[in-house]
């Protein structure tokens, strides 16, 4: 764990949430490992760049490191990634969750949508997600034909099939 995490990321313990978060992205991208390959000493920043980052995102957490300082992290309050993990992921996924939540983010349950367990991979250009390019894409389901309901034939009809889902 980095000695200080204000000194870590270069922030004042008055930092706002969007100093914190600034000054982390900015210092990740200059460590990261694929910017310097085989360079042991930015590795060993990037990780403390992340550990300082995991804690001061957090309300709570932060709370309790201005407290207590290191003891408040170490003795179980969280904190500290387990195994390492990969900081960089976080860049990623609190600008993705901004865009795609609305920028909003809160505690409790989690919502589930309707359709949320479908999946459908998508190839898109740089170019395409950053300027915002419309797609249209045809997601295959399986639905209740209205016309013959499942059976294969019109409603009040001896079986035959259906013309308008072929049975399906």
């Amino acid at each position: 764990m980095p000695e200080d995490l204000y000194t870590t990321l270069g922030v004042e313990k008055s930092a706002s949430d969007a100093d914190i978060k600034k000054a982390y992205k900015r210092l990740a991208m200059k460590y990261h490992p694929d910017r310097n390959p085989g360079d042991a000493s930015a590795e060993s920043r990037f990780k403390d760049v992340g550990q300082a980052y995991d804690v001061l995102k957090d309300p709570q957490k932060r709370a309790a490191y201005d407290r207590f300082g290191h003891d408040a992290i170490n003795g179980g309050a969280g904190g500290a990634r387990p195994g390492g993990g990969d900081p960089f992921s976080d860049i990623f996924g609190d600008v993705f969750s901004d865009i795609f939540s609305g920028g909003r983010r809160g505690g409790g349950r989690q919502q589930v949508f309707r359709g949320a367990d479908l999946r459908y991979v998508l190839d898109l250009t740089l170019e395409q997600a950053a300027f915002g390019d419309s797609v249209n894409i045809d997601i295959p389901k399986q639905d209740t034909c209205d016309t013959c309901r499942g059976t294969g034939a019109k409603e009040g009809s001896s079986p035959q099939t259906c013309t308008t889902c072929d049975g399906q």
